[in-house]
């Protein structure tokens, strides 16, 4: 089968790998639809993600979808035609943190695209069968390649415990801002002010559902907000852009007693933060790390329209322009908020 290999910063090409063979419990899926992430775009671009180091050759691509064409020995919940969305992480199943129902936080999680494991831009991957969600006849396969980027959003949203009425921030268009966007608006936020540096990036923000934009190259963003919500900050301010400038800015945009949730990874392992502001405000500053018991949950909010991912789509490349895909969503960030690529 064909795949995609990144060979090194800003270079990939197509190469003929083996066709995965199912194992037990394991389910072969020809793939429709990738997604084009902010994590894999850092290793093209990079080479790494703060301590993610891209060492070797890889297969990029994490947010997948497609249908199933052969399964593994065992496998009963699934069939051959069913279309599925793949949840790219396997965690261990045995350690505390997956008994309790935390298995994103696994230190054994083997998760597609995070080196040395290879990703899914590639014709066919075999899967375990159990993170395989099957998709409804209203969901599309570029929908499913969408809940995975969706769940981080709705697990964003959960972490901050985003209430009815609550006034929010959200510090980044890219894909992740604007599903924690929509992720929050489903829950009842009543203002939601969204922060960026391209106007035509905040414009489509506020087409789904922002109540206020601030471009934050145009006036100063704490005097801004400050404007907006009456001299205070926001119940929750979630940063996604993963920018050193926007992490440091968190905590000087919350209300006193507010929550702030780092969703965005900094390509920089260390980040400077003030605590004071933190203390004298008694924030609460909690992290996401990618998301767990998400898929069920995103799939059944775009089967019942709660919410439309498929608006965030702004460009659709073939399989075999993977390499321009990932140049374009780099050199022209300003009008690319998500790039999918199809099968």
């Amino acid at each position: 089968m064909k795949a995609m290999v990144t060979t090194g910063i800003q270079k990939m090409e197509m190469r003929e790998i083996p066709k995965p063979v199912p194992k037990e419990g394991q389910v072969l899926v020809k793939i429709e639809y990738c997604g084009i992430c902010g994590s894999d775009v850092h290793f093209y671009k990079d080479g790494r993600i703060g301590d993610h180091i891209l060492k070797d050759d890889i297969v990029l691509g994490h947010e997948v979808a497609g249908i199933v064409t052969e399964l593994g020995e065992g496998v009963t919940q699934l069939k051959v035609g069913d279309r599925v969305a793949l949840e790219p992480g396997i965690a261990c199943g045995k350690c505390i943190f997956c008994k309790t129902g935390y298995y994103n936080l696994c230190s054994e999680m083997v998760f597609f695209a995070d080196p040395p494991v290879p990703g899914a831009l590639q014709e066919y991957a075999a899967h375990p069968a159990d993170l395989c969600f099957k998709l409804p006849d209203n969901v599309s396969t570029m929908e499913g390649a969408l809940v995975e980027p969706l769940s981080v959003g709705l697990h964003a949203a959960g972490i901050g415990d985003v209430k009815l009425g609550q006034n929010v921030i959200i510090l980044g268009t890219g894909c992740i801002g604007l599903v924690t966007l929509l992720a929050c608006k489903a829950r009842g936020a009543a203002q939601i002010a969204v922060v960026d540096l391209y106007d035509k990036r905040l414009t489509f923000a506020k087409r789904l559902g922002a109540t206020h934009v601030i471009n934050a190259k145009k006036c100063n963003v704490v005097e801004k907000i400050k404007e907006i919500f009456d001299g205070q900050g926001a119940d929750v301010v979630f940063e996604t852009a993963g920018s050193i400038v926007t992490i440091a800015q968190t905590p000087f945009l919350a209300k006193r007693g507010g929550t702030v949730v780092l969703v965005g990874q900094a390509s920089e392992s260390e980040v400077s933060y003030n605590f004071s502001e933190v203390m004298i405000k008694e924030l609460t500053v909690k992290s996401v790390f990618r998301y767990r018991n998400s898929y069920p949950v995103a799939i059944a909010a775009l089967s019942t329209g709660a919410i439309d991912v498929k608006q965030i789509v702004t460009h659709e490349f073939a399989f075999k322009d993977s390499r321009d895909a990932f140049d374009t969503v780099i050199k022209d960030a300003e009008n690319v908020v998500k790039g999918v690529i199809r099968f």
